[in-house]
């Protein structure tokens, strides 16, 4: 055996175990004993089968996040920063309504977070003060953002005739959950010569209701997305195509899978299309934000161009 032919072996099996030893990496967030298949269960009522259930052995799955580029600032010819909405009700977006299976943890993606939240495993930030991640929320206070505070009706006991007092408790419907907003950053990277996208936060947007009408939409906390991709990569998106071919929560965004429009750029009143176009219709909003889509295309054109 020639000194090439031995080379090109080392080098082969080399590859081999690099690719099979991303599946179980040392220090993992999840703890296999939850639910038998390497995905912690995300909801309280939700029970992992005792015996496994499908045609063939599905080993446990770890996984980690894509590994980003390093990025200098002295590099960086052009960056825009964008904020984006995602509305969970699009074909395209159907993996964040999945209500869940043993593959992907038994919850849907809102329950991930809050999971995670729970479990001191991510911070949320408070999206009341801005959306910089200055203020951190305790679990006590994400909860009573999800829930609403307990109401207390008085009511009068029809036997004793005396007044009582009765407290009400909101349950957390995760269907209501229809869409999130992402804050993102658009980067021409010299080095790479193309643009760059790195997603910088990420929030849960919740509708606003008082007294029966609808008030306006709010965010109910902010996520920094670099310090969730951890979590994210141990969790599956449902793939409405095929079942084995499923991509993790980083993966998904990674690779720009759901579809979204642009509802701000960076400017300097801050202020999103509606707010700077004095009340746009919202076919005027859709747009702009395809304008500024082709915008961050077209800067990427005329950066090779000129």
């Amino acid at each position: 055996m020639t000194i090439l032919n031995t080379f090109r072996i080392t080098a082969s099996m080399a590859i081999l175990f690099a690719g099979t030893a991303s599946y179980a990496q040392p220090g993992s967030t999840t703890d296999p004993s939850i639910s038998g298949t390497g995905y912690p269960g995300v909801k309280a009522d939700w029970l992992p089968s005792k015996t496994p259930d499908g045609a063939y052995d599905r080993v446990p799955h770890y996984s980690t996040p894509i590994q980003w580029q390093h990025l200098r600032e002295d590099d960086i010819l052009w960056k825009k920063r964008v904020w984006r909405e995602i509305d969970t009700r699009e074909k395209q977006n159907v993996g964040f309504r999945y209500t869940g299976d043993e593959n992907s943890g038994g919850g849907m993606f809102i329950e991930i977070l809050l999971d995670g939240i729970k479990r001191g495993k991510i911070k949320a930030y408070s999206s009341f003060t801005d959306d910089r991640f200055t203020t951190v929320m305790t679990k006590e206070e994400v909860m009573e953002q999800i829930a609403g505070k307990i109401d207390t009706v008085t009511m009068i006991d029809p036997v004793s005739g005396n007044e009582i007092v009765k407290y009400i408790k909101k349950d957390f419907r995760p269907e209501t959950i229809q869409s999130y907003r992402i804050k993102e950053d658009w980067i021409f990277d010299r080095n790479e010569g193309k643009m760059i996208v790195r997603i910088v936060g990420i929030a849960p947007v919740r509708d606003v209701i008082v007294e029966g009408q609808f008030r306006g939409q709010q965010a109910m906390f902010w996520l920094h997305y670099p310090d969730i991709r951890g979590l994210l990569a141990q969790y599956e998106v449902y793939n409405p195509e095929n079942d084995v071919a499923r991509y993790t929560w980083d993966e998904f965004f990674e690779s720009r899978k759901f579809s979204s429009k642009i509802t701000k750029m960076s400017n300097p009143y801050q202020a999103d299309f509606k707010e700077l176009g004095n009340g746009m219709s919202p076919m005027e909003t859709l747009y702009e934000s395809q304008h500024a889509a082709e915008e961050i295309f077209n800067k990427e054109h005329d950066m090779w161009v000129y």
